[in-house]
């Protein structure tokens, strides 16, 4: 598996529940085998900082994913050592036991010193560095910290598997019984269903259809007493008449630096340049939902990510270029203040990384309700 995500490019997620349902393991050892890969995948900077301290030579492949797996058993999985290092080598190619058996038993015994913060953290420097300019230094290293920790699987009460944070972005929504909610980037379907079970009719869209199915699936493993119309649409050109909507919701695409506990891979896999290119779609995506709310509706802004450029760069464009918009007060505990909106960091409750900013179109003749 680690091989698979490492060279082949595959999601952690996806290679993991494949060969879980194939295993026939017992509930234990699956819980075991999900922490190795989803750890050694997130921890994988200081892992290899760990083994290249006794490597005389570059090694790759296998064996370079054997080592990281030993490594993470024996510093951050509580594996005895004997155990760690005997059960590595076994499932290491033959020719080079020997080298990954001298190798770990020196990471066993030797004192661990970091170079820095990002190796300490296992992620790439930028990650830290853009998270240092949005948080400052402690608030960020204290996020990342909490987003190495594995991450706690919450249920709502229908069922529906989805982190609190998510849970709090659809409350905030404020969806109620009759209404009309658009959701603008809809799949899997979560805040989707949980408006719905509000009674509200919601139409939850996608751009892809395939994301649509899924939520088309969801929607009906749910239910609940409103009403969901999945359907196959751009929310940067929305066929929807102006003003259509009493709610709309959109949870844009984002770099998903808010999300790494529950994404492992996804650290070594965004870029840096991805920033500027999702916040100029998440201006388009806020930019043409605002015309879908009706006057005396509400606007919902939300990413699961704590870059300074995808939260408040777009608040301050929508400021701008909208003034028509007039922001809402933001919910409370555990969030915090971020300029026009909150902030709920990953440290506060255990939960993703996520931001949002609520919004209303005023009513003819009245200046807004900034309480909602």
């Amino acid at each position: 598996m680690l091989q698979r995500i490492d060279e082949g490019g595959a999601y952690a997620n996806l290679v993991l529940s494949g060969a879980l349902d194939r295993s026939g393991l017992r509930a234990a050892d699956r819980r075991f085998v999900t922490d190795l890969v989803y750890g050694t995948t997130r921890m994988r900077r200081a892992c290899d900082h760990l083994v290249d301290r006794f490597l005389a030579r570059p090694v790759d492949g296998r064996v370079r994913n054997a080592l990281r797996l030993g490594a993470y058993q024996l510093a951050f999985a509580g594996v005895p050592a004997h155990a760690a290092v005997g059960e590595t080598v076994e499932v290491t190619p033959r020719p080079a036991r020997g080298l990954v058996n001298a190798v770990l038993r020196r990471v066993a015994g030797a004192p661990v010193a970091w170079p820095d913060d990002a190796t300490r953290l296992s992620v790439p420097d930028w990650v830290l560095d853009e998270l240092t300019g949005a948080l400052g230094p402690e608030r960020a290293r204290d996020a990342l910290a909490a987003m190495n920790e594995p991450a706690r699987v919450s249920e709502r009460e229908d069922g529906y598997v989805q982190d609190p944070a998510s849970q709090q972005v659809a409350a905030a929504v404020g969806a109620r019984a009759g209404e009309r909610v658009l959701d603008v980037c809809a799949a899997p379907g979560g805040k989707a269903t949980a408006m719905a079970g509000a009674g509200a009719w919601v139409a939850a869209a996608d751009v892809r259809p395939g994301r649509v199915e899924l939520v088309r699936d969801n929607a009906r493993l749910v239910g609940g007493p409103g009403a969901i119309a999945a359907v196959t649409a751009d929310g940067t050109a929305p066929p929807w008449r102006p003003a259509r909507f009493d709610r709309v919701l959109v949870d844009a695409p984002c770099t998903g630096l808010g999300t790494l506990r529950r994404r492992p891979d996804l650290r070594w896999r965004v870029e840096e340049s991805a920033i500027e290119r999702l916040a100029a779609l998440q201006r388009r995506l806020v930019g043409a939902a605002a015309d879908l709310v009706r006057p005396g509706g509400t606007l919902v802004y939300s990413v699961c990510t704590l870059t300074v450029a995808e939260t408040l760069g777009v608040d301050e464009w929508l400021a701008a270029g909208r003034p028509d918009l007039r922001p809402l007060a933001p919910p409370g505990e555990p969030w915090e203040p971020w300029g026009r909106g909150a902030i709920l960091l990953p440290q506060t409750a255990g939960t993703d990384g996520m931001c949002l900013f609520r919004y209303t179109r005023p009513a003819a003749g009245t200046g807004g309700d900034e309480t909602d």
